[in-house]
């Protein structure tokens, strides 16, 4: 008999294979167990007991074993995983008369900062701005987020990026959104008290991941295939901020906030927030999220409520993943949700930034969720099996 096999085991798992057909198989698929296109064998399994001493001594050569035991080496790549930034965007006006989103895309920090960029890790920023009641707000975060995010920002400075640090800079950036949305109450920023903005920055720096939100717009992860939410929908229909919503004094009417705003939380719309300094029911305090890194986590997809009103996490995260492995294109998966958005009748406009945290030459070789084993058999050898199934 002669065979050969090719076994493609996920680390950490132990796989313990016989290439036995089985009554009680479940139905495979080609990501799991892939024959060389050759006519199945066709035996009767009701017989199949009585030699199946038989056939084991046969089918050795068809057998296969693994434990692979990679505890310590997996930790040791995590320490090790730095990830290879590169990402892409687009955006579309939608069934909307004019398009109030912004988004920025800094795929190198350092570069973009020059010698304003004093940390020894490599760094990205996103951010996506969602406008309402006009473009204005929206645009104005965009042309100057760098500033009040960066340049006019006291950054913690150290080459260690500890959990100090981390806290410092999670501190740092709460009161960037402060001074921002104070900023378009400035009469300078000339932006109308009844326009306001939604916000959501990702911020890599080395294997640490920061997501500040204010609003609803979403950061979506992709770990291993599986969509991981890192950041909260601020809406009135979410329990914890209509209690805090309310303790302060508003109120939820026809599902919006006093009434009028379908967001809890929003950068302007100074109409409806009380003095600054004051706790108002419509507040610019982010909320945060901080994951750190590993090999498992493959992209981020950052996009406004005109994406997710329409498409789940995980659809969105398997549209992705699937594009990703067609041609490894961010700014092609990025085009394809969105339009997969307007198929699906969005009543928004729509925005999506796509970062993969591998290189596209490594995208290929990302592990399937599943190990996959294939052989394939000469006429003899399978002729052989077929005689020792069938009790010959």
């Amino acid at each position: 008999m002669v065979a050969e096999a090719e076994l493609v085991c996920h680390p950490t798992v132990a796989v313990q294979y016989l290439c036995l057909p089985s009554p009680a198989s479940p139905k495979t698929d080609s990501e799991f167990f892939d024959i060389s296109a050759v006519a199945p064998i066709s035996v009767d399994l009701s017989r199949r007991d009585s030699v199946l001493t038989r056939s084991l001594s046969c089918l050795q050569a068809l057998s296969c074993s693994t434990s692979i035991q990679t505890t310590t080496a997996f930790e040791t790549a995590t320490r090790k995983f730095a990830p290879k930034i590169r990402s892409g965007s687009h955006t579309d006006i939608g069934p909307r008369s004019s398009n109030e989103d912004q988004h920025i895309r800094i795929d190198d920090l350092c570069t973009h900062m020059g010698p304003l960029y004093s940390w020894s890790e490599p760094s990205s920023f996103y951010a996506v701005f969602d406008g309402h009641g006009g473009p204005d707000a929206a645009a104005y975060m965009k042309n100057n987020v760098m500033r009040f995010f960066f340049e006019d920002a006291e950054l913690p400075q150290t080459s260690d990026i500890d959990e100090k640090f981390l806290r410092d800079l999670e501190s740092c950036h709460r009161k960037s959104f402060l001074v921002a949305d104070k900023a378009l109450a400035d009469e300078l920023s000339a932006v109308d008290s009844y326009c306001g903005t939604t916000a959501l920055t990702a911020l890599v720096l080395g294997r640490n991941l920061l997501i500040a939100n204010v609003g609803d717009c979403r950061a979506v992860l992709c770990r291993k295939g599986d969509a991981v939410q890192l950041s909260q929908d601020h809406r009135p229909s979410c329990q914890v901020e209509r209690k805090r919503v309310e303790d302060l004094g508003g109120m939820i009417e026809y599902g919006y906030l006093n009434g009028e705003l379908a967001v809890t939380r929003a950068l302007g719309d100074w109409y409806m927030k009380l003095p600054f300094g004051s706790a108002s029911p419509l507040t610019a305090e982010p909320e945060f999220q901080l994951t750190l890194l590993t090999e498992d986590d493959e992209f981020l997809i950052i996009g406004c409520d005109g994406i997710w009103d329409v498409i789940s996490n995980q659809e969105a995260v398997s549209l992705v993943r699937r594009e990703l492995k067609h041609h490894s294109d961010p700014q092609q998966c990025a085009r394809e949700l969105i339009n997969q958005a307007l198929m699906r009748d969005t009543c928004d406009n729509v925005t999506a930034i796509v970062v993969c945290f591998s290189s596209s030459e490594s995208q290929d070789s990302v592990p399937s969720r599943r190990p996959r084993f294939r052989f394939c058999m000469s006429e003899e050898a399978r002729n052989k099996l077929r005689s020792l199934l069938e009790g010959n």
